[in-house]
């Protein structure tokens, strides 16, 4: 492990969110005296952020605190054009509404991690629509675009990854590498920003704003990445049987988010104690060296500290408190997930009975029809705590339970089903 002499790379590393670094010997100058003013991109491409946007929050929260200015962009402007990084198709074309209805929706959650202010060290939030779309075009094609070689854009992973799958990238997509390195240049001359971090498949990206900035005679800039997040199995992280795990409540509650680090794998609840929390080094690596069923209260530790950091510390124990007795005391609690009960599908809860089957697939823990058999054949289903032993089984008004009827898919997924 590397000594560096700021507390910030001391602190990335030791933490493990470092993958590249374009130079490390002159970032590490720079954030030691105070003067690595950094930003991270976040397209407005959904109503919330989700938790791989959280690992980059978490480094700009860590960089504040090293006495650094985090700045967070909003991509007013490159999400009119679409990031290709990882896809096959095009991204669908999202109007100006929309963005801006998106942008809204998830500002509020950059002031859970960082501050924000006047001071040194404040973050501040831009949004790239400023300069983007008041760029002229053939300005922008004499000015930036002839810093650009067409040879090198078509070896960035973008780029390159997408025509070897032979999938189409329109010519809009190609641009947005220029788009985001311009930002880079936009921000050095309007803030002082030296530095840009993202996740690791951003690297060719930054990569290029680093050597724009050298070609327009910026001040030096640097780049530095993250790694993919993945779990210890190999499984992209991020993703559950209900789909993308959002930071916003509205799409996913604080306790869908403290399950979600309640049943992380052994393997992985020191690593996402560094990266997920503000533990002390020292207290995480007592957790992390907790052997057998002992890993469990580390894995709750691991739930509650980064729910608290996200959610506020009362949602936090609310959560816990709520698993603790439905799972430890087998209680109903008004505070589980909750699902409607649709309209067309209540005629046949109040009258000949619904399907079992249908319940299992209205709590959306599943992806189709045939994981609903496959679970209630292997006895993985309970009814208000009762295991179901068929698939012809059928529930009526007589299984609501204070107007609900609880639906337990293993040990750890709970949803209540209640009449819309």
């Amino acid at each position: 492990m590397t000594a560096f002499k700021s507390d910030l790379l001391n602190t990335l590393q030791e933490r493990g969110f470092i993958h590249q670094c374009s130079d490390f010997e002159g970032l590490d100058a720079l954030a030691a005296k105070g003067e690595a003013t950094t930003y991270v991109g976040y397209d407005c491409t959904a109503r919330s952020l989700h938790i791989g946007n959280y690992l980059t929050m978490m480094m700009l929260h860590w960089l504040q605190q090293s006495g650094n200015k985090p700045i967070t962009l909003m991509g007013g402007g490159t999400t009119m054009v679409g990031d290709p990084s990882g896809k096959d198709e095009t991204r669908a074309m999202r109007t100006i509404a929309e963005i801006e209805a998106n942008k809204e929706s998830i500002r509020g959650v950059f002031a859970k991690v960082l501050r924000y202010g006047e001071g040194k060290s404040d973050a501040v939030m831009l949004d790239n629509a400023e300069w983007l779309t008041k760029l002229n075009w053939i300005e922008m094609l004499r000015d930036v675009g002839r810093h650009f070689s067409v040879n090198r854009m078509l070896t960035m992973d973008s780029v390159r990854l997408r025509l070897e799958r032979e999938q189409e990238m329109s010519f809009i997509e190609f641009n947005y590498m220029v788009c985001q390195a311009y930002d880079f240049v936009e921000l050095a001359k309007r803030t002082g920003c030296r530095l840009q971090m993202g996740g690791s498949d951003q690297w060719g990206n930054i990569i290029m704003g680093v050597d724009l900035g050298r070609r327009m005679g910026t001040h030096q800039l640097f780049a530095l990445t993250t790694p993919l997040l993945t779990t210890a199995s190999g499984a992209k992280m991020g993703k559950t049987a209900q789909g993308a795990v959002w930071l916003n409540a509205d799409q996913f509650s604080p306790y869908d988010f403290w399950q979600y680090w309640r049943n992380t794998e052994d393997a992985d609840v020191g690593k996402f104690l560094k990266l997920f929390t503000t533990l002390p080094m020292a207290e995480i690596r007592k957790l992390e060296a907790l052997g057998g069923s002992e890993i469990n209260e580390a894995k709750k530790v691991l739930a509650t500290e980064a729910t608290a950091l996200l959610h506020g510390r009362d949602a936090a124990n609310e959560a816990a408190e709520t698993a603790r007795r439905t799972f430890e005391e087998r209680a109903t609690a008004e505070t589980l997930p909750t699902v409607l009960i649709p309209e067309h599908e209540q005629k046949y809860l109040f009258g000949e009975g619904l399907s079992v089957l249908i319940a299992v697939q209205l709590t959306k823990l599943v992806r189709s029809n045939g994981e609903a058999r496959r679970l209630i054949d292997s006895r993985g289903v309970k009814i208000n705590d009762e295991t179901v032993d068929s698939i012809m089984k059928m529930l009526t008004s007589a299984d609501l339970k204070d107007g609900a009827i609880k639906v337990s898919l293993g040990k750890k997924k709970h949803v209540l089903l209640k009449p819309a």
